[in-house]
């Protein structure tokens, strides 16, 4: 069986597609460098985290985007006749109730590891793009259209040519949705038996939200809507969506599933002839329905019906939190460390920072090896250049340490350990100067939809030279910082923090992202002072 989410924690809108053997899903990254990570399977049942696919700005620049802009829904798609693979992906500078300021571009490469080709421009008129390759050799871009009208929430198609690198047709408006759900977006297209096939995510990103599925004969279309929609969601209750309301909407929260929030499917053939969605979903902290993990990634296996339309195998349409394997040969990988010694040349794959690429002029593992150097610079409240190197949190309970030095001298410097969810809501723990006290202490401090928490003024007095162990304990609605003189004994830091903050649903609209947990160094004077971290741990 698989098990499900397949990629738990913060990995939204996945992209999935078969090269071979081997299967690939791509999903959104938001402010998070590298962009775009590409996870890699051949069974469908075990996964692990590959390569990014945009890790400099000559493939996208992020600099100071505010929080939850950036890649969008990026889609991954394979061409078998040419053998190439191709990447079609947005950044998203802004948005608003009327429109999304935004540029999509187009990129491939003949391996998934690139090297990957320069950028071409798409379009700019909405969100989600998506690349459909024809049996006629003929390319299309599906887009969710959404101009200055809050009701404007068409997917368009136009015609992209190789040879000229440009859309060379005008966008054909295919549907406003399936459904009356409304938020219609995150299409896909695809071919069988005749039929042109368009599935799209409607109902929101929040617990309405689904995945519904139209068919015409022609790519133009009439497209005709699934009888039996939405295909896959969870909840099945029928609602009418308002062009201006939130897409959350936690009324429709359905007590009788583990899967939250499933929409925004893509679709993929086994060797053996199966098929399988790939959703998102969320699951919520109970009785809060917050999701401090953010939007996760899970898979269902689907049939097609005898008068050639897609449901899920089950026959039902509720996202399940285990779904029969395809029978492949089982293909599972090494357990991700739990424990980053700072020991190697480069830092591990599933380490990520907000809006910059992570160099050595701030992050330095050179200086001594098992020490990784962090060079303050901005504030976790930044949306400019914090320095700040995190990973997603994958589970409700966790317990996260760090080994750090650091001296500071004034109280502008600042260095510790987070629980990160963007720049206007996280938590830290961390060593600092007290101008009062006149000296180094420990304190916790966070934000809550961007305004400051002191997390009730508790600090501690600490040697300015000698090391300082540094700990978060997550449970569920819970969080518990921690600090240590000698990595054994450890002692609480203040009150008990509400972990729920860390969340879409605490947090303020627009915001979708998902929960990091990192270390970070701060110099809001000079951007000199150098924190050491000897070691992170991550044991879930």
């Amino acid at each position: 069986m698989i098990q499900n989410p397949i990629l738990p924690g913060f990995n939204p809108d996945p992209a999935i597609i078969r090269a071979g053997d081997d299967y690939y899903i791509a999903v959104s990254s938001f402010e998070w460098y590298p962009g775009v990570p590409i996870y890699h399977s051949r069974d469908l049942v075990h996964w692990r985290l590959l390569d990014y696919v945009l890790k400099s700005k000559r493939h996208i620049d992020l600099s100071s985007l505010a929080p939850s802009k950036g890649v969008w829904a990026p889609c991954l798609t394979y061409c078998r006749e040419e053998r190439r693979f191709y990447l079609v992906y947005s950044n998203v500078y802004g948005s608003n109730a009327l429109s999304f300021e935004i540029d999509n571009f187009l990129i491939w490469a003949d391996n998934i590891h690139g090297s990957w080709s320069d950028p071409v421009y798409l379009n700019s008129c909405g969100i989600d793009p998506s690349l459909f390759h024809d049996e006629d050799g003929r390319k299309w871009v599906v887009t969710q259209e959404r101009k200055f009208r809050p009701d404007s929430r068409s997917i368009v198609l136009q015609e992209y040519s190789p040879e000229k690198r440009r859309l060379i047709t005008k966008p054909l408006r295919l549907t406003y949705g399936a459904t009356r759900r409304g938020f219609t977006e995150g299409a896909h297209l695809y071919k069988r038996n005749g039929w042109y096939y368009l599935i799209t995510a409607e109902g929101g990103t929040g617990y309405g939200h689904s995945v519904c599925l139209l068919r015409a004969k022609t790519i133009e279309g009439p497209y005709r809507a699934c009888p039996h929609n939405p295909i896959l969601t969870s909840q099945a209750e029928n609602f009418i969506s308002s062009p201006g309301g939130s897409y959350s909407m936690e009324e429709l929260y359905n007590p009788e599933t583990i899967l939250q929030k499933a929409g925004h499917g893509s679709l993929v053939e086994t060797q053996n002839g199966r098929w399988y969605m790939a959703h998102l979903c969320a699951r919520p902290v109970l009785p809060h329905k917050k999701c401090v993990l953010g939007r996760e990634t899970a898979l269902q296996e689907m049939e097609w019906t005898a008068d050639g339309w897609l449901r899920m195998a089950d026959g039902g349409n509720i996202a399940k939190d285990v779904t029969p394997s395809p029978g492949l040969p089982a293909c599972p990988f090494d357990p991700e460390p739990g424990r980053c010694d700072f020991d190697s040349p480069a830092l591990p794959l599933f380490f990520n920072s907000p809006r910059n690429e992570i160099t050595s002029d701030w992050a330095d593992l050179s200086f001594r090896k098992g020490c990784l150097r962090l060079r303050g610079r901005e504030a976790l409240s930044s949306n400019h250049c914090p320095s700040l190197i995190a990973r997603r949190l994958t589970a409700f309970d966790a317990v996260v340490t760090t080994k750090m030095e650091f001296s500071p001298d004034s109280r502008h410097h600042l260095a510790g350990l987070t629980c990160y969810y963007e720049s206007g809501n996280y938590y830290a723990v961390y060593k600092t100067y007290d101008d009062i006290k006149g000296g180094n202490v420990l304190t916790v401090s966070g934000a809550v939809n961007g305004c400051y928490s002191g997390c009730g003024g508790v600090s501690v007095a600490v040697d300015g030279e000698g090391a300082v162990f540094l700990r978060a304990e997550i449970h569920r609605d819970k969080l518990q910082f921690l600090y240590s003189y000698d990595g054994t004994a450890f002692q609480k830091l203040g009150e008990t923090l509400d972990m729920t903050t860390l969340s879409d649903e605490a947090s303020l609209p627009g915001k979708f992202t998902g929960t990091f947990v990192g270390i970070f160094a701060q110099d809001c004077l000079t951007r000199e002072k150098w924190a050491e971290f000897h070691y992170f741990e991550y044991l879930i």
